[in-house]
C-alpha cells in the first residue's frame, strides 16, 4: 500500500516581527487539553488561546492538510500548531505524495488571490492600453528599487502589462513613510501624487477615510517583508525588482 507521505520543515519557537514564542508552564497558561477537533469551539479556544499567549491577532483557523495540525492565519503570517495549542510551528509544510508540493506556499495563494480582490478596487492603477498581464506590487515612495520600476511604467504598459500599486511602508504603522502614503491615497490624484513623490518631490498632507493600514496588514498577512513585492495574477509572489523584459518573459511562462 501506498503510504501518503508529509515532510514538515519547521522552525518552533520563534515568530516574525522580533516576537519569541516560548512554552508557558502549566501553572501560567496551560495548554488547550481535550479538545474535539472537529467541533466549531475548538478553533475558536485555539484562537484566544494564541491571541493570549502570544499577543497576535489570529485572523482564522482551519485543519492542515497535514493531521493533527491546525493552519493560523495571523497579522503575521501563516503558521501551524497542534491539535491541543501546545505547540506552536513557524515554517513551510511539504506533501512528498505527489512530488514536492509546498502546501504552506498554495494557502498563501489563495491568501493572495481572495485579499487581492478586496484591495483591487482601492489600489492605485496604471493601466496597459493593450493588456495582457496585471500584476499587484506593494510599494513605498522611499524604496530605491521601487523608484526605478516606477520610473519604467511606460515601459511595462507597452508590453501590455498593467499595474496595480498597494501600500507597505517600510517603516511600520508609526512611520513618516505611513504618513506619506496615506497622503497619496487621500490626494485628489493619487497617480500623480504616487509618481511625483517617486520623483523626489514633496508629499502634500492630506487625509480621507483609507484602507492604507488594512493593505500593510493583509501584505504582512501573505508573506510581503519588503518593497517592491510582485503579486502574480495566480497568487504567487517574489520579492525584488524586475525590469520591464524580465517581469513580461516571467509572466508569459505563468
Amino acid at each position: 500500500m501506498k503510504k501518503k507521505i508529509a515532510l514538515i520543515v519547521v522552525t518552533i519557537g520563534f515568530i516574525t516581527s522580533g516576537l519569541v514564542f516560548s512554552q508557558q508552564s502549566a501553572t501560567k497558561k496551560p495548554a488547550i487539553k481535550d479538545v474535539a477537533v472537529t467541533t466549531p469551539d475548538d478553533n475558536a479556544a485555539l484562537k484566544m488561546h494564541f491571541q493570549q499567549s502570544l499577543g497576535m491577532s489570529v485572523k482564522s483557523i482551519k485543519d492542515a492538510p497535514m493531521s493533527g495540525l491546525k493552519e493560523l492565519v495571523t497579522d503575521r503570517g501563516l503558521f501551524y500548531s497542534s491539535a491541543d495549542g501546545q505547540f506552536f510551528i513557524q515554517g513551510r509544510l511539504y506533501n512528498l505524495t505527489d512530488g514536492l508540493v509546498n502546501e504552506t506556499e498554495k494557502s498563501l495563494q489563495a491568501m493572495r488571490t481572495n485579499g487581492l480582490n478586496e484591495f483591487t478596487p482601492t489600489a492605485i492603477h496604471f493601466p496597459a492600453k493593450d493588456e495582457r498581464y496585471k500584476v499587484t506590487i506593494f510599494t513605498d515612495i522611499t524604496c530605491g528599487y521601487c523608484r526605478q520600476l516606477h520610473s519604467q511604467m511606460d515601459q511595462y504598459n507597452a508590453l501590455g502589462i498593467s499595474v496595480d500599486y498597494l501600500a507597505y511602508p517600510r517603516g511600520g504603522l508609526n512611520s513618516q513613510s505611513y504618513q506619506d502614503l496615506v497622503s497619496i491615497w487621500c490626494a485628489a490624484d493619487p497617480k500623480e501624487a504616487l509618481t511625483e513623490a517617486k520623483e523626489g518631490g514633496d508629499v502634500e498632507a492630506k487625509s480621507c477615510a483609507n484602507n492604507v493600514r488594512q493593505q500593510f496588514e493583509f501584505a504582512m498577512q501573505i508573506g510581503v517583508n519588503s518593497t517592491p513585492s510582485i503579486v502574480f495574477p495566480d497568487g504567487q509572489m517574489t520579492p525584488g525588482y524586475q525590469p520591464p523584459l524580465q517581469l513580461a518573459q516571467t509572466l508569459s511562462q505563468q
